[in-house]
């Protein structure tokens, strides 16, 4: 790589990277072209060396963000069980300083309402990244996973966002705290039934 494309793919990331704090933080309304080339310390002008418009911007920031948080949060299947390692997820996700950190925090929770009225192109930018993040947790592709497994998957990441997303509406820090608690003990109990539903099944 030339230093010319090295030095354009560093002003790529710094436009990413500034354009996916703005997303989790203002949302898609607060992610102009304008303001996220600031943030980068770079020139209007220079967005368009690297994207055709806002929405082409928008769609590569949502995966970029999406990648970190995949890293910082699920890690590859330990030497645990699938019910050990649903729970210990959720206790990952489910904490008071992802849900204060929307800079940095999941876009697919702070982003949930914004895909719901968004067009047909961002929506299936977020589900192709919601699919890359079951098959993080799940640990192999979930397209190809048993149909128990998926369902088990679907159902725990409607859980910890479904929690997450509710723990920041609300203005009371103690229900707020609460929704982050409950979402947790009900994770471990989900993990729970799985278990025992695991050793009742015939052999």
């Amino acid at each position: 790589m030339t230093l010319r494309s090295e030095l354009k793919q560093q002003s790529r990331d710094r436009i990413l990277t500034s354009a996916a704090r703005r997303m989790r933080e203002e949302g898609l309304d607060g992610s102009g072209i304008a303001a996220v080339m600031s943030d980068a310390g770079l020139t209007h002008g220079a967005f368009y060396s690297h994207f055709k418009n806002k929405d082409e911007m928008l769609l590569a920031a949502l995966e970029n963000a999406l990648d970190e948080n995949r890293q910082r949060w699920i890690s590859k299947p330990a030497k645990e069980s699938w019910m050990q390692r649903l729970s210990r997820l959720a206790k990952r996700y489910l904490t008071a300083a992802h849900r204060n950190e929307l800079a940095n925090s999941c876009a697919l929770a702070t982003l949930s309402s914004e895909a719901a009225r968004s067009d047909t192109e961002f929506k299936q930018s977020y589900e192709q990244e919601l699919i890359k993040t079951l098959s993080a947790v799940c640990g192999d592709d979930f397209n190809s996973a048993d149909a128990q497994k998926q369902e088990q998957a679907l159902a725990f990441m409607s859980l910890i966002i479904g929690s997450m997303t509710l723990s920041r509406a609300v203005h009371s820090k103690e229900l707020s705290d609460h929704l982050l608690e409950a979402g947790k003990n009900l994770a471990g109990r989900f993990a729970d039934d799985l278990q025992n539903d695991t050793q009742r099944s015939p052999r």
